[in-house]
């Protein structure tokens, strides 16, 4: 882009140009011009914008009559002045490296950087100089995970369904409801007689209480499917669901998963899986409370004596002693 400034003759038309017009209008404002009454007529005769010889007249006059302010400055974007500081590049990349998008970057950087937060175009413009502007298989994995680092930083909850014949002489259906610590897997499970509003909040309670006084883990989020029993997704009278008032009162912060995404909340999907393949399948109890009995005895055995891959090896209670715990 060209510097006007640099081309003497312009610098000098510029100069000439505005000094004559600076004095003429001095003169219209002081009713002294011979030709002219009123500004609206000095601006249609020279043919002059209003707007900008009132910019360059109002530089002329800060500047305390130096004529280099008369001269137009550069144009063009000023890309070095517009590109974000380094350590707000390296916050971006680090958030994409865990399968943000661009979006979600953003909004996650707004609490810490308020106005110098990167809108969702600016970055994308660094993932691109980066090179990371597309997601990569892993980023994508770290994403699909939901990976927490301490301990009651995400409860993921659910219920499940029993078969009708599960209890011997009923022909009842009985429910389970489950909540598991996304970092350390320590889970806790009891028996309920329905899913209906009250017993899910009732039951959710519990569990809780027994998670916080066994394992001392207490949790700031809970995510939960979209199922009615645990609240509406959005609604302005969310405080008069039980559920929903459980955890405002209880200070946790409640998330829903995606529509038709049960992968979402894939981690108490999978112990479904597991208390089914080692506790529930071909299995024939006499009552409830042997059901529950039963439930209890392995929820004991789950957390302290099975083995859990994902944590390498160590069993649920062990990882979850030497882990961290929200502030």
């Amino acid at each position: 882009m060209k510097n006007n400034c640099e081309d003497k003759t312009l610098k000098k038309n510029y100069i000439q140009k505005y000094q004559f017009l600076i004095e003429a209008y001095e003169q219209v404002k002081a009713g002294e011009h011979p030709k002219f009454t009123r500004v609206g007529e000095f601006y249609e005769f020279y043919g002059t914008c209003r707007q900008t010889f009132l910019k360059y007249y109002a530089r002329y006059k800060q500047s305390n009559g130096d004529v280099s302010s008369l001269l137009p400055g550069k144009r063009g974007p000023k890309y070095q002045t517009r590109r974000p500081d380094l350590y707000i590049e390296k916050q971006v990349l680090a958030l994409r490296d865990k399968g943000n998008n661009k979006y979600d970057i953003s909004n996650i950087l707004r609490p810490l950087l308020k106005d110098k937060t990167p809108s969702p175009s600016g970055v994308y413009n660094i993932l691109k100089r980066d090179g990371k502007n597309k997601l990569t298989k892993p980023m994508k994995e770290v994403k699909r995970r939901i990976i927490k680092e301490k301990a009651g930083e995400l409860a993921h909850i659910d219920c499940h369904h029993l078969s009708k014949d599960c209890v011997d002489g009923s022909n009842k259906r009985y429910y389970l409801l489950c909540i598991i610590d996304s970092c350390t897997r320590v889970a806790w499970a009891e028996v309920v007689e329905d899913i209906k509003s009250l017993t899910v909040m009732f039951s959710t309670l519990r569990c809780l209480n027994q998670l916080a006084d066994r394992y001392n883990i207490r949790f700031a989020e809970m995510l939960t499917d979209n199922g009615p029993e645990f609240g509406p997704r959005d609604s302005k009278r969310k405080s008069e669901h039980p559920f929903e008032r459980l955890c405002m009162e209880m200070g946790i912060k409640h998330r829903h998963t995606r529509p038709y995404r049960p992968q979402t909340n894939g981690k108490v999907e999978r112990f479904w899986r597991t208390l089914n393949e080692d506790l529930i399948e071909g299995t024939h109890f006499e009552s409830l409370d042997h059901l529950k009995d039963e439930v209890m005895k392995y929820m004991i055995y789950y957390n302290h004596s099975r083995a859990h891959q994902a944590l390498g090896g160590k069993t649920p209670d062990n990882f979850n002693q030497s882990c961290q715990r929200i502030t």
